[in-house]
């Protein structure tokens, strides 16, 4: 097939990346986005997300003509769907009287039905954003089909999910291996070709249920390995064991790689995807159901660490909270443990200054956010690590002892590490080893 112009809806993290790869390759792609501040801003060849080489790509882009922005979309041979799925903040299900998150599809919904009045025979569809199986041949299909052409035989449908690393995703988009699930073989074998177009890793078609539940399967993977690894924490504090060097140590045996706990899970994929598998099969999803219930509880466990830091209440201690992201030297927010840490420290009472190297300038509702490291530190009493940015890490105790007058230091992501910080005056104490460490 023929692809000259391309129409993406969402130019988020994967979309707006997406669409300059695609366009880098010498295709048209117009892309589409609701939000006008999104499209303001790349018109003016500015990013409002956070991602390496991705600023120069989009300059370049945009100045080749192949690129452009609008706030609808327009006839194209293909359309691709790569908005957010979240779940609702405030609808739950329930099953054996125990509630679930519930994904909000408003966004897929609305995507769908905007393509349909420019939808004409021959043209191919993919929905790339993470949804519960079977959402493309239940919720996408049949809007799709209110234009009165067949899909499957007028035109064609598919599912191709990203699997990126945030940091890494100009490359990976290229390299990584790509999986296309077409509602017939027709279809599947469409999207192989459109992604072809740039994509160098071997691309797999399959059905597009199947390539739904691939994706939910990796994430769901990874979070139940990180809940085994969050459980192991909690019960080295209570057995008096340093987490780290058992988790070291455990790991030297050939046929085991343990995860790093940390302050929960968070992000759009791993913190979100396990419950579409909750919630469109609760009765057999148990262990992912477990899984997800011990890494939304692990903001909790690193507040009872913060207090037991202090040794009295938090009511009125000044704490520097450092990294807001959902994982290391990204900019994301969304879903962020680190975020529900500082929210649940402030419900005690604490008085909280965060710092986000990656969005020193972006404040989140209800949190006081400091503009540079020293502003944070400068008046805490207590500093918490809740992300293991590059940054930090590279924090000697002579820096940080220069920077504040807190002598308590929690760090829930490991990256205090080969120094000795009792001798510099400060108590370090370190998520899954209760006892007080020197570096």
């Amino acid at each position: 097939m023929k692809f000259n112009k391309i129409c993406i809806l969402g130019l988020g993290y994967i979309g707006l990346p997406t669409a300059t790869m695609f366009a880098a390759n010498g295709v048209k792609v117009v892309g589409v986005d609701t939000n006008p501040h999104v499209i303001e801003t790349l018109r003016a060849g500015r990013l409002h997300i956070h991602e390496p080489g991705l600023g120069e790509m989009l300059q370049k882009a945009i100045a080749s003509g192949n690129l452009s922005v609008a706030s609808a979309p327009e006839p194209a041979d293909a359309f691709l769907i790569a908005v957010p799925t979240p779940f609702y903040e405030n609808q739950t299900g329930e099953y054996r009287g125990q509630p679930y998150k519930k994904a909000d599809m408003r966004a897929v919904t609305s995507a769908t039905e905007a393509i349909v009045p420019h939808l004409r025979k021959g043209n191919l569809v993919v929905l790339e954003s993470t949804s519960p199986p079977r959402t493309t041949v239940d919720l996408v299909v049949p809007i799709l089909e209110t234009c009165g052409l067949k899909a499957g035989s007028d035109f064609y449908v598919a599912y191709s999910p990203e699997r990126v690393l945030p940091g890494q995703i100009l490359r990976e988009l290229v390299e990584n291996a790509r999986v296309i699930g077409g509602i017939t073989p027709e279809s599947a074998q469409a999207g192989v070709e459109l992604y072809a177009t740039f994509v160098r890793g071997p691309i797999h078609p399959t059905d597009a249920t199947t390539a739904e539940m691939v994706k939910l399967m990796e994430n769901t993977y990874r979070d139940v390995n990180i809940a085994i690894a969050n459980e192991f924490a909690r019960l080295a504090e209570r057995f008096g064991v340093d987490v780290w060097e058992a988790i070291r140590l455990a790991s030297l045996h050939p046929r085991v790689k343990i995860l790093n706990p940390g302050p929960g899970v968070g992000g759009h994929c791993i913190s979100v995807d396990p419950w579409f598998f909750v919630e469109t099969a609760p009765d057999l999803a148990q262990l992912i159901w477990m899984a997800r219930r011990v890494n939304d509880e692990q903001p909790h466990f690193v507040v009872e660490k913060v207090r037991r830091a202090f040794g009295q209440p938090l009511n009125g201690k000044r704490i520097a909270a450092l990294g807001l992201a959902y994982k290391a030297d990204v900019d994301d927010l969304r879903e962020s443990p680190a975020v529900e840490v500082v929210h649940l420290l402030q419900q005690e009472g604490a008085v909280v200054t965060a710092f986000e190297p990656y969005k020193p300038e972006n404040g989140l509702p209800g949190i006081h956010s400091a503009m540079s490291l020293e502003a944070a530190l400068q008046s805490a009493e207590a500093v918490l690590f809740l992300v293991g940015h590059t940054q930090f890490r590279a924090l000697t105790p002579a820096q940080l002892a220069a920077l504040t007058p807190a002598r308590i230091l929690i760090d829930t992501v490991n990256v205090l590490t080969g120094s000795d910080w009792t001798a510099a005056g400060f108590q370090l104490w370190r998520l899954g080893a209760e006892k007080r460490i020197n570096g």
